[in-house]
């Protein structure tokens, strides 16, 4: 075992000692709702450390880890203070890049004055190996705290100091108490995104290029050079290609950003010689094709799969060029184009088979690899590879106190929609328990351009360790079927959408899976709202409804997109193209909308939300629950204080969890 296994092992048994196996017959909420242990792990450019976000004392931290060092050292901790963090990324093999979050409002100006909404705010931090200290990233720059300013679009590994980094400029002829609204059309149209050349040690930036008062996607080739830049005007939606070359930019493609309309530009190859296109196959689904640097013309198809679209990129840490593209069958699958990826995937796919694998950090050189291993039943964990001796050694568990004996059994479970659409869905048994007369979670997923698959889920696992059967159905809509599969959801929030997830809860009624009188629909965000429709409008289908950050009022977040974001944004398009448009489908959003509607509830509802939510207002639960209890309604609220709406801190996890398995316990059973 290498010496920093470990250490990691010495820190794993300090974090989570729990009582005796004979003194807890089931596992505490703590073990499920627990911040993971170890996440996002990330070898330095040398290989000589790793770094990772770790769970202290219920916040995540940022921590760098010798990978070779005597036994007990103990790592780097890193604190963001009243910031989350949302990310590392090493720069340089002594600097790591720590990208944190905060959630306000805009600061009041006399353009500002009576602004309601919370932003999602970001700032960079760099982080040296060896000593407490950081610096902020563009500290001297306006306007350094936006959403733009922590992507990292290149670590330029060749040049000692420098990386790149986008921002919004502000020209120096704009008033200096002008703050930028994070959309298209805030009345700013002077601000630039530019490109920043950046002091990885010292924080002072330069711009290098000037960006267009659209927001830009910035190119690089790894080695500290702009390759290209993407541009989207608002009206109409068209994404503009533009290359570098010879000093000089020219357009060489434009097409349709409207949503669900292809090419996309995934980046560079990975041999640096083309840019990465995701583009429509005949069957409505996404290939990627490459777009050469040096004629601009289409060339080989990189990746096309005759089921499925393209879920991800994959792309080289250090010089962010694709090296391979994801998709999602019932687990994750990856095709790797760069030589190096795909002989370490053939490898470690043979070590771990039938599991969801693949490397997820390496070295420079590649002579080392971080690997991460999933399964239903197993919980992610990560591995030290190394390419020379194919050995590998454990790191850690993200749920080290979770054993498979734990977890339920996780299967397929497709069924036909009543227009006779084949629904993909897939369900997990309680553990020891036969799959007869069982009480259910529906629990559809967010988004709703997301899906489920087949994969370790925190809060499903604790679901049927507690007793219940869990329902996951990829409704219309749902993302990586295909254009048809997804256009088939548009408009039908609701309405065929929810069609769906009642088909397949009557499926499993009449297969005898389920109890029908012990049946509860949960959800997060667009599962939330599905949670809402289903008590709404399918009253006698459940027993009762949880809604955690859902939607409750269509028409409401259809207006908050245009005022965030802009009339003719790509934000705006998208939830028009999904949800209907204000003005032209009123009547259908009225009838759609639950807080419309409580009169028609007749189950016990939760509402629960984040305090701090930018994603859905907290506004969205706080209205349902005023209009439930005004009809007389069941109904509980508990607002959940300092998080948003991704689970960020782990009091906010086991606070719902802990309130879940009271609420289902009292009317459903177990």
């Amino acid at each position: 075992m290498s010496t920093a296994v470990r250490i990691l092992f010495f820190v794993s048994a300090a974090l989570f000692a729990v009582a005796s196996a004979a003194a807890q017959s089931l596992p505490p909420v703590q073990a499920f709702g627990a911040l993971p242990f170890l996440s996002d792990p990330q070898l330095s450019p040398d290989g000589m450390h790793f770094a990772a976000i770790q769970s202290m004392d219920g916040q995540p931290v940022a921590v760098i880890y010798p990978v070779r060092a005597p036994a007990g050292t103990a790592p780097q901790v890193f604190a963001s203070q009243n910031w989350l963090i949302n990310g590392l990324y090493w720069v340089k093999n002594d600097r790591l890049v720590m990208l944190t979050k905060t959630s306000r409002g805009i600061p009041l100006n006399e353009s500002m004055l009576g602004n309601p909404d919370r932003y999602t705010w970001y700032r960079a931090l760099s982080i040296q190996v060896g000593s407490p200290d950081w610096i902020q990233l563009f500290d001297k720059n306006r306007s350094a705290s936006v959403s733009t300013g922590t992507t990292v679009v290149d670590a330029d590994l060749d040049d000692p100091r420098a990386i790149y980094m986008p921002l919004w400029t502000i020209p120096k002829n704009s008033r200096t108490d002008d703050i930028p609204t994070i959309g298209y059309e805030g009345g700013y149209a002077d601000l630039r995104f530019s490109l920043y050349r950046v002091d990885a040690y010292t924080g002072e930036a330069h711009v290098v290029q000037d960006g267009d008062r659209f927001p830009a996607e910035w190119i690089m080739d790894g080695h500290g050079k702009v390759v290209g830049r993407i541009d989207r005007s608002p009206s109409p939606l068209i994404d503009h290609v533009w290359l570098y070359r010879s000093g000089d930019w020219s357009e060489v493609m434009q097409f349709d950003a409207r949503p669900d309309k292809r090419p996309s530009i995934l980046g560079l190859t990975y041999d640096g010689k083309s840019l990465a296109i995701d583009i429509d196959q005949p069957n409505g689904r996404g290939s990627l094709r490459r777009l050469d640097l040096s004629t601009g013309q289409f060339g080989d198809v990189l990746f096309s799969d005759p089921h499925y679209d393209i879920y991800d990129a994959l792309t080289d840490l250090w010089t962010q060029r694709v090296v391979g593209v994801s998709y999602m069958v019932d687990k994750m699958e990856y095709s790797y184009f760069d030589p190096r990826y795909a002989a370490i995937e053939s490898v470690v796919t043979k070590l771990f088979p039938d599991q969801d694998v693949h490397p997820v950090s390496l070295s420079q050189d590649g002579s080392e690899a971080l690997i991460a291993v999933e399964s239903p039943d197993q919980p992610r964990t990560y591995y030290l590879y190394e390419t020379a001796t194919k050995n590998t050694t454990k790191i850690a568990s993200e749920y080290p106190e979770l054993k498979p004996r734990d977890l339920g059994e996780m299967q397929a479970y497709p069924f036909k929609a009543r227009d006779g659409l084949d629904i993909p869905a897939y369900l997990t048994l309680p553990p020891g328990r036969p799959a007869r007369n069982l009480p259910l979670v529906v629990m559809p997923h967010g988004g709703p351009d997301a899906r489920d698959g087949v994969g370790f889920d925190w809060w499903a696992e604790f679901l049927a360790n507690r007793g219940y059967a869990v329902f996951k159905p990829n409704f219309r809509g749902s993302f990586g079927y295909g254009l048809s599969f997804t256009q088939a959801g548009e408009h039908q929030w609701g309405l065929k959408m929810q069609d769906d997830i009642t088909d397949g809860v009557k499926k499993l009624i009449a297969d005898g899976i389920v109890d029908p009188k012990r049946i509860c629909i949960v959800g997060a965000s667009y599962g939330g709202y599905a949670a809402l429709a289903g008590a709404t409008f399918t009253p006698d289908l459940y027993a009762c409804a949880v809604s955690f950050a859902g939607v409750s009022d269509l028409t409401a977040m259809l207006q908050r997109s245009e005022r965030i974001y802009g009339e003719h944004s790509l934000q705006t398009a998208f939830w028009n193209s999904r949800i209907g448009t204000v003005g032209k489908d009123d009547a259908r959003l009225d009838a759609t909308s639950p807080v419309r509607h409580a009169d028609q509830v007749r189950i016990p509802i939760l509402l629960m939300h984040a305090e701090k939510d930018t994603t859905v207002p907290i506004s969205q639960s706080e209205e349902e629950r005023d209009a439930l209890l005004k009809a007389g309604k069941n109904v509980k609220y508990i607002a959940l204080e300092g998080d948003d709406h991704y689970f960020t801190l782990e009091q906010t996890r086991i606070q719902m969890l802990t309130a879940v398995e009271a609420f289902l316990s009292e009317n459903i059973g177990h």
